[in-house]
């Protein structure tokens, strides 16, 4: 249970944002889509959107002196699993169509797939996907594995996919090899220890903004080193760190082709005493606004 907080008039504190309504325009859009019933391994990630609103409330909107965007909060869309799928999609074109940049926070990855396609609604053929995880994603069926596939089996161009901190032993041969038939560009952990990973989302967006349309990127924060994302059944030892997974959300805000931001695979009711993983979230969720504020 989250400790009292102080109340300082001159500090105040992140995640106090009006709901948002049909007709009123915002800079960003908050929705939860708390996924987690397809998920290959046990999961709460359904509680992660709560414990993130909550998280938000230990820091503040200042950011170095930019302007801070006007936010929305659109509320979680209730059982986005299965058949809720559509009306998750809906949601997020909803939200969408009412701010600049949409931030979905998930629930597992299998969020993204509304995520994107509500954010993108009738753009496919030109849309572009940069995501950021330890794995491809493209395994068969319907989980928490298998977005990036389900995604190009709608519609979007795999050479307009970018996938960032693909890691070694989190993935097969096969699924490597269904990635470089697909024309997907990998940029892999071991390539992040030699270049700053700011370049890297650069490059990928310019890869998947090639064709002028959105861009959606997901910050699967399994992506990240498991002594700072111990709430992420699937993050391994050796992942980018914290600063570098805050830093990615920072340049996916700032760049004007990115439309739609998701946050996910954290579960909550496993993260640490101190929920670090959690509060992780939390901060990408303001360092994309940030970015934003910096376009």
């Amino acid at each position: 249970m989250m400790a009292e907080l102080s109340n300082d008039p001159l500090w105040p504190r992140a995640g106090d944002w009006p709901a948002g309504r049909v007709g009123e325009y915002t800079d960003l859009a908050i929705l939860g889509i708390p996924t987690f019933r397809t998920s290959l391994s046990p999961s709460g990630a359904g509680a992660t959107p709560t414990a993130v609103r909550a998280a938000l409330r230990y820091y503040s909107e200042w950011a170095g002196g930019s302007r801070w965007p006007s936010i929305a909060d659109w509320g979680d869309v209730p059982d986005p699993d299965g058949d809720g799928e559509a009306v998750a999609a809906a949601a997020a074109r909803l939200a969408a169509q009412h701010s600049s940049l949409l931030i979905v926070l998930g629930g597992d990855n299998a969020a993204t797939v509304p995520a994107a396609l509500g954010a993108w609604h009738d753009r496919l053929d030109t849309a572009g996907l940069v995501t950021l995880d330890a794995h491809h994603d493209l395994r068969d069926g319907v989980s928490n594995g298998s977005p990036v596939r389900r995604l190009l089996e709608a519609g979007l161009h795999g050479t307009r996919v970018v996938q960032i901190g693909i890691a070694d032993f989190a993935n097969s041969a096969q699924y490597s090899q269904r990635a470089a038939e697909l024309g997907i560009t990998v940029i892999t952990r071991g390539e992040l220890a030699h270049r700053p990973i700011a370049d890297a989302v650069a490059e990928a967006i310019e890869i998947a903004g090639g064709a002028g349309g959105p861009v959606h990127v997901d910050l699967d924060v399994d992506v990240c080193d498991r002594a700072v994302a111990p709430g992420c059944p699937a993050s391994v030892p050796g992942g980018i760190s914290a600063a570098e997974l805050r830093t990615a959300a920072r340049a996916a805000g700032r760049h004007p082709l990115v439309e739609s931001i998701d946050l996910t695979e954290v579960d909550a009711t496993a993260d640490s005493a101190d929920g670090r993983t959690v509060r992780l979230v939390a901060l990408c969720v303001l360092e994309a606004a940030a970015g934003w504020a910096e376009r």
